[in-house]
Formats: structure tokens, C-alpha cells, sequence
């Protein structure tokens, strides 16, 4: 009797330790979330310059109550999505929830949008033969569809060109994917393709750790500045520039933001190239710069004014596309007021007016980092969607891939007319 006594009372110290470390784990989870959430709203109240701008106090709360309710029911990639998608209401490109400290997932190549269309640009070895190929459906779903579902939730986006942009960088993170519905698997998914034949084809695609696919070596498409070639003597493939003889013009490449020291010994060269050769024109291609700091750019145009032979009326131009973000835009729109600038290429994927200037902190338990604006930028009255340049020139997938550049090459056709 006593034995039986014994082993009923150990069974029962078994099942109790069993729930204990059963239930305890989740309803840690449920509280840590708990906290991350009243520290992402009461930081983003006090560091935000304007936090309910775009979505109201009412609107916001009712939503961060909603989210905390049912995180009993939710895995962690469910409340990030929560996050995500909410922070999109906010409605400006700096106040983000960002991915880079959480782990996750990518199908290993990259794709990018041209004439509607979304082409591979970018894969891992094992994948090359999927470059140039346009993307039609991922396990079945037709990538119109696909794009619809990522774009809700895709972050950094200022307006309808960054929303694109930001909508194919995310589209190959799996467990987003899976997440909204789109793939049941989320270590590997069926894609459907268009090869240069007009046929269709399916590959089945594994996942690799995002971490592994920024290391791994990667074939890739790129878009050509025509014939220009780097200096061998530039410090950086982001900034350098090139004299073109024949058009008496110098070409700036500023895909990228360096130092203050860095920009002042930059500009000083440019410009004691500029008055050594008595170069007529300037030609700052800010194509494919994500931003940086706004006022090293002012510092460039600082240089660049002091040089006296440069026409000053027709001479100037900048060039621009959907991957001219932040710091970029902001320079280019300064750039068309204080070096009277003509901007060709696409309206640029940030705003000449709205809110940035971007600031962080990170959340205690799940370290997910919080982005947020901190200034107010105002360099046009009339609010648009993206620097509206001058000239307008779109890429067309036949110039992007054979090396030729529609928006270079209407710029030495507007120098040469002017000459003639």
C-alpha cells in the first residue's frame, strides 16, 4: 500500500514538473513579448518627432492592445509581422522594424524590377543559371499576388518607388513567406520562371541562412555606367570620379556616403581637377546611394561651387532611380537648388519632404532594433512621392543588361545639342 502511496506521489511530481517547464517557457515568451511591445510604443512616443502623423494615437494603441492579446496564440516571425506591419502605419521610410539581428531564411538569389517585371540579378553559384530569368509564380502563386502580400509588410518604405524596391529585397526571406501564406515549406519552395524562350520552367529552391548568403560568392547582373571605368588610384567603388574629355565634363559616382575628412579630401580633388582643366560640366550620378549623412553631401557641393568654369545655367546634372534613398534624395533636391542641377532618370525612392534623420534602439528580450525619425526635412513646399526629375528615363531590361545606360546616354546627347 505505501509502495503504491510512493509511486502515485511520484507519478504526480513527474506530471507536475512536466507542466511546470511546459507551460512556463511559453508564458515567459508571452511576457517578454509583452514587455518588448510597451517599450517599442513608449520609445517611439518620446523619440519619434512626430510620431501620429499618418495614423492616430487611438488607432495605434487599439492595435499594440490587439497584438498583446494574442500572443498566447503566436510564434515569434507572427508578432515581428505584427510589428512590421503596424510600423508601416506610421508612414515614413526611418521608422522600421529592421531584420539584420534576427535569424532568418533567404531563397539565394535577388531580384529586381524592371518594365514590371521582377528578374533575378543576383544568385549563389548553384543558381546562376536562373540570372536574366524573370520570376512568374512561388509554389503556385502568381508573383502579382506574391508581391501584394510582401509589400504590406516590407519596411523602409517612403512612397510607391521604395515600396518596389523594398518589396523584392523582401521577397525571398522564407519565413515571410511562409508566414503570409505564400509557401507550406519553409526550408525550400518550388519557383516558376520564364527563360528567354518565352517557356516556362520550375526549380525547386533550398534555403540558406541569411548570414551565409551575404559571405557565399555570387553571380550577378548589373546595371553598366556604359564605357565608364573606375580609376585605378579611387579609394572607394562608392565615390570616384572621371574626367570625360570630349564633352569637357566630370563624372562623380557617389553611391555612397564616406567621412566628413574623406568627402573634404574628395571634393578638394575634384576640384583642382575641375579649375586645372577648366571643365564646363558636372555630372553627379547618385543612382543606387541608400543615404547616409545628408551634410557630407552638402560638403561636396561646397567644393564643387567653387569652381568658376563650370556653366552653371545648362552644365549641371544628377541622376537618380527608385534606389536613391534618404540622404541621396535629399542631396539631389539640394543639389537642383544650389548647383541648378537638371535631374534625369526615375523619381527617387524617399521624399524631398518628410520625416528623417534616423535614430534606433533595440528591444530587451527578442533584440529586434527599432528604427525612427528624428527630423524634419522640408526642401520642396508641395509634398510629392520621390524627386521628380527633369528628365524622366526609366531601365528597359535590354539596356540594363547589355551594358548600355538610356539615362548616361541622354545626358551626352543633351551636352553635344548644347554644343551644337
Amino acid at each position: 500500500m505505501i509502495k503504491e502511496i510512493v509511486k502515485s506521489l511520484s507519478m504526480l511530481a513527474v506530471l507536475f514538473i512536466t507542466v511546470q517547464f511546459s507551460v512556463f517557457p511559453q508564458s515567459k515568451v508571452v511576457s517578454d513579448w509583452s514587455t518588448d511591445i510597451d517599450v517599442y510604443h513608449k520609445n517611439l512616443e518620446e523619440k519619434h518627432i512626430d510620431l501620429y502623423n499618418k495614423i492616430s494615437k487611438v488607432e495605434f494603441e487599439k492595435e499594440l492592445s490587439s497584438i498583446k492579446q494574442k500572443l498566447h496564440k503566436k510564434n515569434q516571425i507572427d508578432v515581428i509581422i505584427d510589428l512590421m506591419r503596424l510600423t508601416r502605419k506610421i508612414g515614413d521610410g526611418h521608422t522600421s522594424v529592421s531584420l539584420r539581428t534576427i535569424k532568418k531564411h533567404v531563397f539565394p538569389f535577388e531580384l529586381y524590377p524592371v518594365n514590371g517585371e521582377w528578374r533575378v540579378v543576383k544568385a549563389i553559384s548553384k543558381y546562376k543559371h536562373l540570372l536574366g530569368k524573370r520570376l512568374l509564380k512561388i509554389q503556385g502563386m502568381n508573383v502579382e499576388e506574391v508581391a501584394k502580400r510582401v509589400s504590406e509588410v516590407a519596411q523602409f518604405v517612403e512612397n510607391r518607388h521604395s515600396k518596389i524596391i523594398r518589396t523584392g529585397q523582401y521577397m525571398t526571406i522564407s519565413e515571410l513567406l511562409f508566414n503570409l501564406g505564400v509557401i507550406d515549406n519553409s526550408q525550400k519552395a518550388e519557383f516558376s520562371f520564364l527563360n528567354d524562350y518565352n517557356e516556362e520552367f520550375e526549380a525547386v529552391i533550398e534555403v540558406v541562412e541569411s548570414n551565409d548568403y551575404r559571405k557565399r560568392e555570387k553571380e550577378k547582373l548589373e546595371r553598366k555606367e556604359g564605357a565608364l571605368k573606375q580609376p585605378d588610384n579611387a579609394k572607394h567603388d562608392f565615390l570616384w570620379f572621371t574626367s570625360l574629355e570630349s564633352l569637357s565634363a566630370v563624372y562623380i559616382k557617389f553611391e555612397s556616403y564616406p567621412s566628413f575628412d574623406e568627402m573634404k579630401t574628395f571634393g578638394a580633388s575634384v576640384l583642382g581637377h575641375i579649375q586645372k582643366n577648366r571643365t564646363k560640366r558636372l555630372i553627379i550620378d547618385l543612382r543606387n546611394n541608400g543615404g547616409g549623412d545628408f551634410f557630407v553631401g552638402t560638403f561636396l557641393a561646397y567644393y564643387l561651387n567653387l569652381a568658376d568654369s563650370i556653366d552653371w545655367k545648362n552644365g549641371v546634372y544628377v541622376l537618380t532611380d527608385k534606389v536613391t534613398f534618404s540622404a541621396a534624395t535629399s542631396n539631389a533636391s539640394q543639389y537642383r537648388q544650389m548647383l541648378n542641377a537638371k535631374i534625369v532618370g526615375e523619381p527617387t525612392g524617399s521624399n524631398p519632404t518628410g520625416y528623417q534623420d534616423m535614430g534606433q534602439f533595440t528591444l530587451p528580450n527578442s533584440k529586434l532594433v527599432i528604427t525612427y525619425s528624428k527630423r524634419l526635412f522640408r526642401f520642396q513646399d508641395t509634398f510629392i512621392e520621390g524627386v521628380q526629375p527633369d528628365k524622366v528615363i526609366h531601365y528597359d531590361w535590354k539596356s540594363y543588361t547589355s551594358g548600355s545606360d538610356p539615362m548616361l546616354e541622354w545626358v551626352f546627347k543633351d551636352i553635344k545639342n548644347e554644343n551644337n
